[in-house]
């Protein structure tokens, strides 16, 4: 989804010509497979994060344009919405005290972004929905003025063939009653509400399917635990309303095809896997292009000449299809390697929380793809899916099923299971001591105060409303504290609801 893309319209013989040439990539990569083709000399790390800018009201600021001409940054992007950047953390080995350097890294990168945004007169915002959207903020114009992001909508909507639905249940805040959201967006913008973390994680073709299925079982943990995205168009609604929000901004389906079982965009899967090749093979067969543009490598002949193929057409294929844990092919100087990329996470709160999420990930991951019986197969794929909607609905308070144990809360089965084999494959993954005890001492210690970015957002907003305010009031008041803290760096554990 990074390459940049022609403005001109698609037509059907672009369409067909895309879907040979996706088949080609793909019967590509099953001979790289075969054959041995990629490259790995060692496990690299990567992290993407997806930022906000807001005005001096603490409403969206549309000045991304702006802010990125000051920065002159490779590592930070455009992202859909006017309103969103992106950082690209450069590439690291997970072992020794990367995660240190890491956090040091991100620090600096966001101080000179907030820095240049200042400058622009914004501010940056690290949440995971900024609760100060308004309806208004999903016009088509605010879309980042970009041909791929003005193909992408076009596109999805001529799909769907009618508005996007917006549709959730809420969680009941403490004493209240639920809330419901039911809106509908004449562009893909409310996606750019989502801002996430990404964690890429780069691994042995032998080894993918265990670490794909691995994260497919921890994504409802991870959820439930680092979720920060409670508000969204005024409602209080999931713990991380993130997860339903991508799915339906996204969604090419009017309700005859969800009625079919025609499978979303945005989409948890539908099995455990042997290989990575599963995930490739099912993306080609059950999903149209939705943005057909193809080059001239063919990239049978560029493998047979001895270099890597790019596999354009299956690479932007699969940008389109947002798996919460996808498969990455990519090229780097010249090697090809494969990655997993782990998408449930939110933005934010602090940088520590955020390396802390991605030290529990990388760790328990690793544990969990070397077990000698593996925790997937004595559980449903079903189960592990079910898991992700209960923990970004419900947060601290949802039920998951874990094997051998059956059901039980997200922090309960952090201290007792997971956080154990978390530090355990850190150990096996060279992370020095510092850092394994540092950030996996953060999600202990955010489990035992059962406090997560949008426990902190619910109950700061409801204690403002109790004194009185209206709910815009205290959504907005909430985010400027956010906002303090949020600067200030310590983890959201740690976070007062006095002022």
């Amino acid at each position: 989804m990074g390459t940049d893309l022609s403005a001109k319209p698609f037509d059907q013989l672009d369409r067909g010509r895309y879907r040979r040439k996706v088949q080609r990539c793909l019967d590509t990569l099953a001979r790289m497979l075969t054959d041995g083709s990629f490259s790995f000399p060692r496990k690299n790390i990567g992290l993407e994060v997806e930022l906000n800018l807001v005005d001096g009201q603490l409403r969206p600021s549309m000045t991304n344009t702006a802010v990125l001409e000051a920065l002159d940054d490779p590592s930070f992007t455009t992202e859909l919405g006017q309103h969103n950047l992106e950082l690209n953390v450069p590439p690291r080995p997970l072992a020794g005290d990367s995660a240190l350097q890491l956090e040091d890294d991100l620090r600096a990168y966001l101080g000179k972004a907030s820095a240049k945004a200042a400058d622009a007169g914004s501010t940056l915002a690290m949440i995971g929905i900024l609760p100060t959207l308004r309806q208004e903020h999903f016009d088509q114009k605010w879309l980042t003025n970009n041909a791929r992001y003005s193909s992408l909508n076009d596109q999805i909507f001529a799909a769907r063939g009618e508005r996007i639905a917006l549709s959730m249940d809420g969680a009941a805040l403490p004493g209240e009653q639920p809330e419901r959201l039911r809106s509908f967006a004449e562009s893909i913008l409310p996606e750019a509400a989502c801002t996430s973390v990404q964690l890429h994680l780069q691994v042995a073709p032998e080894e993918f399917a265990a670490h794909w299925n691995a994260a497919q079982c921890l994504a409802g943990v991870q959820t439930a635990l680092a979720a920060n995205s409670p508000f969204l168009l005024g409602k209080a609604l999931w713990h991380e309303t993130r997860i339903p929000l991508f799915q339906q901004a996204t969604d090419t389906r009017p309700e005859e095809l969800k009625n079919q079982g025609v499978r979303p965009r945005v989409w948890f899967g539908e099995r455990w896997i042997t290989s990575i090749f599963d995930l490739f093979e099912e993306n080609v067969r059950y999903f149209p292009g939705l943005l057909p543009q193809t080059d001239t490598e063919d990239p049978i002949e560029t493998l047979e000449s001895g270099q890597a193929p790019k596999l354009t057409e299956l690479r932007m294929h699969n940008g389109t299809i947002w798996r919460w844990n996808r498969p990455v092919y990519d090229v780097v100087d010249g090697l090809p390697h494969l990655r997993v990329e782990n998408r449930v996470l939110p933005a934010g709160p602090t940088v520590v929380d955020i390396v802390a999420n991605a030290a529990f990930f990388y760790g328990a991951q690793r544990a969990l793809a070397e077990q000698e019986r593996p925790v997937w197969t004595q559980m449903s794929f079903q189960a592990a899916e079910e898991n992700l909607y209960a923990g970004a609905r419900k947060g601290f308070e949802a039920q998951l099923y874990w094997p051998g144990i059956g059901w039980i809360p997200p922090d309960e089965l952090a201290l007792r299971v997971l956080l154990p084999l978390a530090h355990e494959g850190l150990r096996r993954s060279g992370v020095s001591d510092e850092a394994r005890v540092k950030y996996l001492g953060v999600i202990e210690r955010r489990c035992l105060a059962r406090r997560s970015g949008a426990t902190w957002q619910r109950d700061y907003v409801l204690r403002v409303q109790d004194r009185g305010a209206d709910r815009e009031t205290a959504l907005n008041r909430m985010l400027g504290r956010y906002l303090e803290l949020s600067a200030a760096g310590e983890p959201v554990h740690t976070w007062s609801l006095t002022d």
